[in-house]
């Protein structure tokens, strides 16, 4: 696979050759310098961007083969998105934002409240619904996207820097839900992180560089990370 951006009429090239599989009811995270292509690629696992050639296969479908409708269908159904600032929209309170997703897909307003209120009990935050986010610790509002991710049980989770924003113990509390969740409903979880930590709680790592991906033991992993810092 291969994504490249056009730059004042230059080819930027960000990933070139690239291949990895992903497997259903595994977590792996995605490790590299600034820069290298993390977001990108995960941006093209998430359907969100197209790569330039090449394709992606979802549970063995070419999906980028679909029309845009079928296509924005898919993600919002299938994949779920935790991202390092939320991006919550904040006129709404945590109940409304949870939902949604539901309510995009044209799923009933009473359904669509009832699993946003279980899965915003679970995370903590019964009690809370009715508060605008812009009220709640960043914690909490990253708690609220994760119960947003989760609503319609994707087969598929996506998390970008999802403790990145966060001070240590509120982002070891969202990474302990979120590696609880994705069990509980077996769902494929992959992250783009800079923390070794976090990185260390996947099953597998994948390493970025020049452009392409390679298998990290977990042995390797600080090496892998100090040498791509320096």
């Amino acid at each position: 696979m291969k994504k490249a951006y056009d730059l004042d009429g230059k080819s930027l090239v960000v990933l070139d050759g690239l291949s990895c599989t992903f497997h259903q009811d595994e977590s792996v995270s995605i490790v590299g310098a600034s820069g290298v292509g993390k977001t990108t690629l995960l941006h093209l696992i998430g359907t969100l961007d197209r790569p330039t050639s090449g394709t992606i296969l979802h549970f063995s479908k070419d999906v980028f083969s679909w029309p845009d409708k079928k296509l924005s269908s898919f993600r919002n159904k299938e994949i779920g998105f935790v991202f390092q600032f939320h991006h919550l929209l904040p006129e709404f309170n945590c109940l409304e934002n949870v939902m949604m997703p539901c309510l995009l897909a044209g799923n009933g307003t009473d359904e669509a409240k009832d699993r946003a209120i279980e899965l915003l009990e679970y995370l903590g935050l019964g009690g809370k619904e009715e508060l605008n986010v812009k009220k709640l610790s960043g914690g909490e509002q990253q708690r609220v996207a994760l119960a947003r991710a989760l609503v319609r049980n994707p087969r598929l989770i996506l998390a970008d820097e999802p403790t990145g924003n966060l001070d240590e113990k509120s982002g070891q509390k969202v990474a302990k839900l979120l590696f609880k969740i994705r069990q509980e409903v077996k769902a494929a979880l992959v992250i783009v992180t800079h923390n070794l930590n976090l990185a260390s709680m996947t099953d597998r790592c994948i390493g970025l560089k020049a452009g392409k991906a390679f298998e990290i033991p977990k042995e390797g992993l600080a090496d892998f990370v100090m040498d791509e810092a320096a």
